[in-house]
C-alpha cells in the first residue's frame, strides 16, 4: 500500500465530484489545497466537520486555499447529504462552497493513503480515516493529519498551520513555536548565525539564556 510522505508530489488524478468532473491540477491552479477525507456520508461527526469547514471557506479563500473533500460514497449520496449539512449548519452562506469527490472504487483513497489499516484489504469494509493533506501550489504535500473516525478535526488548527506554512515560505529563517498564532513571537532557526541576525532581522531578536549555555532559543516579532 502506498504511503504519503511530506514532500511527495500529489498525483494529477481525475475524479467525479458534486461540482462536476475534476482534474486535480486544473482544479488547483496556483492555489494551495486542503484535501480531506471522511469515513462516510450521513454520519454525525462528518456532518459537523464538513459544515464547519464550509462556514470557514472565506477564511481559506483569503489565504489562497481551495477545499476538496473526499469520500467513498456514491455521488448522489453526497448530493443528498449536502442538503442535510446545510440544514444542520445554518450559517453556511449561499451554495455549498466546495466539491466532494466520489470514490466508489476506493482507488483514489488507496492511492492517497487514506484507508483504515484494519480493513484495508476488504472491499466491503475498508473505510477512509479522517485524512487531511495541505498541498502547496507546486503540488507538494506540506502537512498531513490523520484522525480516527471517532474524533472530529479542529478547523482553527487547520487555518493555523496554513498560516505557519505560508509565513515560513516567505521567511525561511524562522519557525513557529508550539501554540503559535499570527502576531505572536516566532523562533529564529538554529542555522542562522549570530553575525547574520542584524541583517536578517533589523528589528531585533531576543535571546534566551539557557542553563546549557547554548544560545539556540532566539525569538522575534519582526515579521509580517
Amino acid at each position: 500500500m502506498p504511503s504519503m510522505r511530506l514532500g511527495d508530489t500529489i498525483p494529477n488524478f481525475k475524479a467525479n465530484s458534486t461540482k462536476g468532473p475534476i482534474q486535480f491540477y486544473d482544479f488547483q491552479g496556483d492555489s494551495w489545497v486542503v484535501l480531506f477525507s471522511h469515513p462516510a456520508d450521513f454520519t454525525p461527526v462528518c456532518t459537523t466537520e464538513l459544515g464547519r469547514i464550509a462556514v470557514h471557506q472565506p477564511m481559506f479563500a483569503k489565504r489562497n486555499v481551495k477545499l476538496l473533500a473526499h469520500s467513498c460514497d456514491k455521488l448522489q449520496s453526497h448530493v443528498d447529504w449536502v442538503n442535510d449539512i446545510k440544514s444542520y449548519c445554518l450559517d453556511i452562506p449561499g451554495e455549498f462552497p466546495y466539491p466532494i469527490i466520489s470514490d466508489e472504487t476506493r482507488e483514489l483513497a488507496v492511492r492517497l493513503d487514506m484507508i483504515d489499516e484494519t480493513n484495508r484489504d476488504s472491499e466491503d469494509h475498508a473505510m477512509t480515516v479522517r485524512a487531511l493533506y495541505i498541498i502547496d501550489p507546486k503540488h507538494k504535500l506540506r502537512l498531513s493529519m490523520h484522525y480516527p473516525a471517532s474524533t472530529g478535526r479542529n478547523v482553527d488548527e487547520i487555518l493555523r498551520v496554513i498560516d505557519s506554512l505560508q509565513l515560513v515560505d516567505r521567511m525561511p529563517h524562522i519557525a513557529t513555536p508550539a501554540n503559535w498564532v499570527p502576531g505572536e513571537k516566532v523562533m529564529v532557526v538554529p542555522s542562522v548565525k549570530d553575525e547574520d541576525i542584524e541583517k536578517l532581522f533589523p528589528g531585533g531578536v531576543d535571546k534566551v539564556c539557557m542553563p546549557s549555555g547554548v544560545s539556540y532559543v532566539r525569538t522575534t516579532t519582526n515579521y509580517n
